[in-house]
C-alpha cells in the first residue's frame, strides 16, 4: 500500500462495519499515511473522540494493531487521525470549523464514502438523509477539494432491485425508475419526506407513530418505483446523484453484494452486529427459524468484508495507474464462485448440530434441518396453520390451568409477526435469480497482480474461497463469538 504513503484520506462512515475495517487496515499496513480525516456524526470534538475510541479502537478488530504498536498506538492515532465532528445528512456535512474546512479542502486527496444506513425497513427520512442526500453532500464537498485524486462511493449491488439475468457494471440513469410506468424525481422524494414529517408533527403524532409512519412511507415509495426496500431504493438514488452531478470529478463506485465477516484480515471471522443473512443464521441457531420460503438453487451472493475493503484499496491504485472519469465495480461471488441456499442450509445444520447455540439458561438448543417452501403462498399457509394450532393448544392449556391467555397470545403474535416480517423483507433475495457481472473487477485483479503485494493483505479473488470451510470454520464461529458472546469493554481515552 505504498501509494497511500504521505496521502491525506477522508473517510466517511468510519464508525460503520466496513469503515472500521478500512481504518484499521490503513493504520496497520500503511502507518505513513499523511493524515486520516474521519467524519464522526456528532456536534463536538470531545464526543467525536469518545465515540471513535469506544466504537472503533475499542473493538476486537484492532487487536493486531494494538499488539503491533502497544503503548505507541495512541501516539500513532494522535499524529495520523484527525476527527471531524459533523453529519453527512447536512449541507457541507455539518462541518462548522472554518479553519478545518479550508485545511481539508486543500489537503484531502482521496475520499472514501462508506456511510450508510443499511436497515431494509428504515425510516424514510433517516435513509434518504444518509444514503441519498449524504451522497450529494459528499460530492459537493469533493468538488471543493483542489487536490482531489479520486472519490470512492460505496453503494450496493442490490440497487438492481429484482432484475434477473446478468447485472452489468453500468450506472443508473438519473430519474429512471425500475418500473417503466413511473418516473423518479429525487427532489420530489425530498419534498414528500419533509411534508410527511411536518404533517405528522402538526397532528401531534408520538415518536413511535412517526417512526412507524416514516418506515411505511419508505417501503411504499421504494415499491412504487420498483425497489423492494427502503435501503436499496435510497442507495440507488444516491448513486444517481453522484453519477449525474460529478462533472469531471474522478469517481469510483463500489457495489458489494451481501457482506459477511472477514475472511483473512486482520484475522478471520470478525463481524459486528447481526447483518443480512445473519438474521437467518441467528434465528435458526435459536430454534426460532424452522422453515423458510426460498429456492434451494437460488444463488446466495456473499463476499467477505475484508475483500470489499481490499477492492476499495486496489481501485484507488488502479485509478492512479489509469485515471478515468468513472468506474463501477461489482464485488461479489455469483459469477466466479457461486454458492446456493441449499449450501447455506447444509452448513448451518452441520455446524449447529455439533456446536449448538447456548440459551440464557445455559442449555443447548437443538436444531433440525430447515423445512423449505418453494413459494411464498405455501409458506404463508404453513405459518397460518401453525399459528392456529398454537392458539388451540393455548386455549386448551388455559381451560386446564385457569390462567389468563392474554400474555401468551401476545407473545405468540409477536413471534408470528416477526417470522412473517423477516421473510417478507428477505423474499427478493431468497428467490434471487441474477448474477452480478464483475468484468471491471476481474480487470482490476489482472491490472494489479504485478504489484508487489502480500496475498493475504490484498486478497481479492472469490475463487480462492472454499465456502464450506468459510462458513463452518470462520463465519459462523465469528458470529457466535462476536455477537452471541459480545460484552462491553471499558475504554480509557488517551490524555
Amino acid at each position: 500500500m505504498e501509494f497511500l504513503e504521505n496521502k491525506s484520506v477522508f473517510i466517511i462512515g468510519a464508525l460503520g462495519f466496513l469503515g472500521k475495517i478500512m481504518v484499521e487496515k490503513i493504520l496497520r499496513v500503511q502507518p505513513n499515511v499523511k493524515k486520516l480525516y474521519i467524519l464522526v456524526r456528532t456536534t463536538d470534538e470531545i464526543t467525536a473522540a469518545q465515540r471513535f475510541y469506544y466504537e472503533v479502537v475499542g473493538k476486537d478488530l484492532f487487536t493486531r494493531l494494538k499488539d503491533k504498536w502497544r503503548g505507541d498506538l495512541n501516539t500513532l492515532i494522535s499524529e495520523k487521525v484527525r476527527l471531524v465532528a459533523g453529519d453527512i445528512s447536512l449541507p457541507n456535512m455539518g462541518l462548522k470549523d472554518s479553519n478545518l474546512l479550508e485545511e481539508m479542502k486543500n489537503q484531502v486527496e482521496i475520499i472514501v464514502n462508506l456511510a450508510a444506513t443499511t436497515k431494509f425497513y428504515e425510516r424514510y427520512d433517516v435513509a434518504f438523509g444518509t444514503n441519498t442526500l449524504g451522497a450529494k453532500h459528499v460530492l459537493g464537498f469533493a468538488k471543493q477539494c483542489s487536490n482531489l485524486q479520486v472519490l470512492v462511493h460505496v453503494s450496493t449491488a442490490y440497487v438492481s432491485g429484482e432484475k434477473k439475468g446478468l447485472i452489468l457494471e453500468t450506472p443508473y440513469e438519473m430519474g429512471k425508475s425500475l418500473y417503466q410506468t413511473t418516473s423518479l424525481n429525487i427532489e420530489t422524494e425530498r419534498i414528500v419526506v419533509e411534508e410527511t414529517l411536518n404533517e405528522l408533527r402538526n397532528n401531534g403524532g408520538t415518536e413511535e407513530r412517526t417512526t412507524l409512519a416514516m418506515k411505511q412511507l419508505g417501503l411504499k415509495r421504494a415499491m412504487m418505483h420498483g425497489w423492494p426496500n427502503t435501503y436499496v431504493f435510497t442507495k440507488a438514488m444516491g448513486e444517481m446523484v453522484v453519477s449525474d452531478q460529478k462533472d469531471h470529478l474522478p469517481l469510483v463506485i463500489i457495489r458489494p453484494t451481501v457482506i459477511t465477516s472477514t475472511c483473512k484480515e486482520p484475522f478471520p471471522g470478525w463481524i459486528e452486529g447481526v447483518r443480512t443473512i445473519d438474521s437467518l443464521i441467528v434465528g435458526y441457531a435459536k430454534g426460532k427459524l424452522t422453515s423458510i420460503p426460498c429456492d434451494n438453487n437460488s444463488i446466495l451472493d456473499v463476499i467477505p468484508a475484508d475483500m470489499v475493503v481490499n477492492t476499495i484499496v486496489m481501485a484507488i491504485v488502479a485509478h492512479k495507474l489509469q485515471p478515468s472519469s468513472q468506474r463501477i465495480y461489482h464485488v461479489g461471488s455469483s459469477l466466479r464462485n457461486s454458492m446456493r441456499y441449499i449450501d447455506l442450509k447444509n452448513f448451518l445444520f452441520q455446524y449447529f448440530i455439533e456446536k449448538p447455540w447456548i440459551d440464557e439458561d445455559g442449555n443447548a438448543i437443538k436444531v433440525k434441518k430447515i423445512i423449505v417452501f418453494n413459494n411464498m403462498a405455501s409458506f404463508r399457509r404453513h405459518m397460518s396453520i401453525r399459528y392456529l394450532i398454537f392458539l388451540k393448544v393455548l386455549e386448551f392449556a388455559n381451560k386446564a390451568s385457569c390462567h389468563s391467555l392474554e400474555d401468551l397470545y401476545a407473545d405468540l403474535k409477536r413471534k408470528f409477526d416477526w417470522m412473517v416480517r423477516l421473510t417478507e423483507l428477505y423474499r427478493p433475495y431468497l428467490f434471487f435469480d441474477a448474477r452480478f457481472d464483475d468484468t471491471n473487477l476481474e480487470k482490476l485483479r489482472i491490472a494489479t497482480q504485478d504489484i508487489d503485494r502480500d496475498a493475504n493483505t490484498l486478497f481479492l479473488d472469490p475463487r480462492d474461497i472454499n465456502w464450506e470451510d468459510y462458513f463452518v470454520n470462520i463465519h459462523i464461529p465469528g458470529l457466535v463469538k462476536h455477537v452471541q458472546n459480545k460484552f462491553q469493554k471499558q475504554i480509557v481515552l488517551p490524555q
